[in-house]
């Protein structure tokens, strides 16, 4: 397994981290002798897991390491690491359910778009507009961390959530502008295919039943009634 890999696993396991720090009932804890409330630690810890999306992608393609299961494991991560800190910003109460839904819910319907699309051949990579995207959830998600403790932070972090939404929404039609019609067409190809096939096989054994049918009747003796004298 190469480096970049192995960053991306690293911010899978960076997900029940953040949520511990985040839901955990303690105000936070001492470290050195240096007292570290919850909020700063999720913000510390949420941080380092979006710094290893950047860097991850950056040596792939400097090192020219870009692989089929770190194109897929990467935005799996992603979504991992987003959806953790929205869901736990709920928990806390200062992120509105269904600001989360939504953006959860995008998520979810991209990586049906990534599982449908590999199944029919395609790799769809992450679009200028889905970076951009992560940058947004990356400075929104950390004013809201900011927010729970520092309350003036609130509405500057919403506004940000605000752009969230809007280029999730953007990029999600994106996606599926540019790829659904193209795997639509593969599916309906291989589906004519499968029915031609289907179709071929059963003219063969009908022709098959119908030689056999055929060679029965020449071997058969004719039956012919006695002659009378």
């Amino acid at each position: 397994m190469n480096l970049p890999n192995t960053l991306t696993i690293i911010r899978i396991f960076f997900v029940p981290l953040l949520v511990a720090a985040l839901v955990q009932e303690r105000d936070g804890l001492t470290l050195a002798g240096v007292h570290v409330t919850n909020d700063w630690l999720a913000l510390s810890i949420f941080l380092a897991a979006a710094a290893t999306d950047l860097i991850d992608g950056y040596l792939a393609r400097r090192w020219r390491q870009v692989t089929t299961i770190g194109t897929l494991l990467d935005p799996i991560a992603d979504k991992m690491l987003v959806s953790a800190a929205l869901i736990s910003l709920v928990q806390v109460g200062v992120l509105p359910a269904w600001m989360c839904i939504l953006i959860v819910g995008r998520e979810f319907a991209v990586s049906g778009l990534r599982s449908i699309a590999a199944a029919e051949g395609y790799t769809i990579k992450a679009s200028d507009m889905g970076k951009t995207k992560m940058l947004a959830q990356v400075a929104a998600i950390s004013a809201m961390l900011i927010s729970i403790r520092h309350r003036s932070a609130w509405q500057p972090a919403m506004a940000l959530m605000w752009i969230v939404v809007f280029f999730s929404m953007l990029s999600a039609m994106s996606y599926f502008r540019k790829f659904w019609r193209k795997i639509d067409a593969r599916i309906k190809q291989r589906r004519r295919r499968e029915l031609l096939h289907l179709e071929r096989k059963r003219q063969r054994d009908l022709m098959r039943q119908r030689g056999s049918s055929a060679e029965g009747l020449g071997g058969a003796t004719i039956w012919k009634p006695p002659e009378v004298s």
